[in-house]
C-alpha cells in the first residue's frame, strides 16, 4: 500500500466556513472537504483515482521520498 503525506489547511473563506484544503505534495494534487475528516476523505479518493489513471496509461507512479 502506498502512503502519501497530506497537508491540511483551512480555506479561510467566509462563504465556506469549516472547509479545509488537502494538499498532496508528492503528486502535486489539491482537493478540499468539510472539516479535516472531509478533506482527508476527498484526498484519499483523489489519490486513488489519480494512481489508477497513471497505471492505466502506463506512467510512473511517484513514490513518497
Amino acid at each position: 500500500m502506498m502512503r502519501y503525506k497530506v497537508i491540511l489547511e483551512p480555506t479561510n473563506e467566509a462563504e465556506n466556513p469549516g472547509w479545509y484544503y488537502a494538499h498532496v505534495p508528492t503528486l502535486d494534487l489539491t482537493t478540499h472537504g468539510l472539516g479535516p475528516e472531509g478533506a482527508m476523505e476527498a484526498a484519499r479518493e483523489l489519490v486513488t483515482g489519480w494512481i489508477a489513471e497513471l497505471r492505466s496509461s502506463g506512467k510512473n507512479i511517484p513514490i513518497e521520498p
